[in-house]
């Protein structure tokens, strides 16, 4: 059944965006989303912020289940895998700033190039069984969440997040920290949705998965896995 899932999602969700709101009610300032640095970063930064530490590490539970349905779920991989890889692009989005400061400056827009160009090569050399896939999986509540997911990241979040827009509303009472917390906030939910996507996904692709017969060359390596464990 369907529906208790939803009901889980809906009480995880509350219990987050409540557990953060009031860690900063009760002890102000704890969620560092306007951290000063040093003088390389004079307008300070929220990298610090448990928000930013949680979004990589949804991102990153997203890649791990996208990685299962392209390991064991065949007809789903034309999907998955590019969804994979866009998923750790954001990854290394998100961990900008330590690759930057810690490593090597500028370190993560070589590695999202290299990400994102395996991921359209892909994408174009399986164009038409991606469209089978598609096809197959097509209405997707998993999908449609990314969708929903995807218009918040790309769209909501970066024409409510302008500095300008801020400055407009609230004059000489502009404060760089609100601005930061109404865009990491909801950049949050926005990750938060594709992790319920991928989720739905997975277990859609999983159904597909069983209900689809197994390819001769998948059981022959299934028979070789059983036989070499059943010797030991």
């Amino acid at each position: 059944m369907v529906w208790p899932r939803y009901i889980l999602y809906f009480v995880a969700v509350t219990l987050l965006t409540w557990i953060l709101t009031q860690l900063e009610i009760a002890f102000p300032g704890s969620l560092k989303l306007y951290v000063v640095v040093g003088e390389q970063y004079p307008i300070g930064t929220s990298e610090y912020s448990p928000i930013e530490i949680i979004q990589p590490l949804i991102l990153g539970i997203c890649g791990l289940l996208l990685a299962w349905v392209a390991q064991y779920c065949p007809s789903q991989r034309p999907i998955a895998f590019p969804f994979g890889g866009l998923a750790l692009a954001f990854l290394i989005r998100e961990c900008d700033y330590i690759l930057d400061f810690y490593l090597i400056d500028n370190l993560w827009q070589v590695l999202i190039a290299v990400a994102l160009a395996f991921v359209i090569a892909y994408t174009y050399r399986v164009r038409r069984r991606i469209r089978i896939a598609w096809a197959r999986i097509w209405p997707s509540p998993g999908l449609a969440l990314w969708f929903a997911g995807a218009v918040i990241v790309f769209s909501f979040v970066r024409l409510v997040g302008q500095e300008s827009l801020w400055m407009s509303l609230l004059g000489d009472d502009y404060q760089p920290v609100a601005k930061l917390a109404v865009e990491e906030f909801f950049e949050l939910i926005g990750y938060v949705l594709w992790l319920i996507g991928t989720i739905e996904y997975t277990y859609q692709a999983r159904a597909i998965a069983y209900r689809e017969p197994i390819p001769a060359a998948q059981r022959r390596r299934q028979k070789r896995r059983h036989d070499r464990q059943g010797r030991y």
